[in-house]
């Protein structure tokens, strides 16, 4: 059984930075493009950024890009989010997820992150 396990959420402030680091089990993911998603309160889960099996291509968000950076180590079974200068409109749940096939893939359970003064 696959599981996703997403960590590294917490509170920060405005321009602060924070690491979320996704572990996956049961399953390699060197085979699969990975992402992560994020979803506010009352809004739809939206795409934050994906990383192809080898490392490239990387996508992002408008909203994120150069200020969020997209990682992958196949070896570890592990995908980051390097997130800086946080504003208080990324405050959201933060989904790994595990693309199989276009018409789906594994999730995490998520990890709350807010940007608050």
């Amino acid at each position: 059984q696959v599981q996703l396990v997403e960590s590294g959420g917490g509170l920060v402030q405005p321009g602060g930075s924070l690491r979320l680091s996704c572990v996956v089990s049961g399953g390699i993911i060197s085979s699969y493009t990975m992402g992560w998603y994020r979803q506010a309160p009352g809004k739809p889960r939206e795409l934050v950024a994906t990383i192809a099996r080898g490392g490239w291509p990387t996508n992002y968000a408008d909203s994120v890009k150069g200020r969020f950076t997209i990682s992958r180590d196949n070896a570890k079974n592990t995908v980051d989010l390097q997130m800086n200068s946080l504003k208080p409109e990324d405050t959201a749940v933060y989904y790994c997820y595990e693309r199989l096939t276009t018409a789906g893939g594994y999730w995490g359970q998520g990890t709350q992150v807010t940007v608050s003064s």
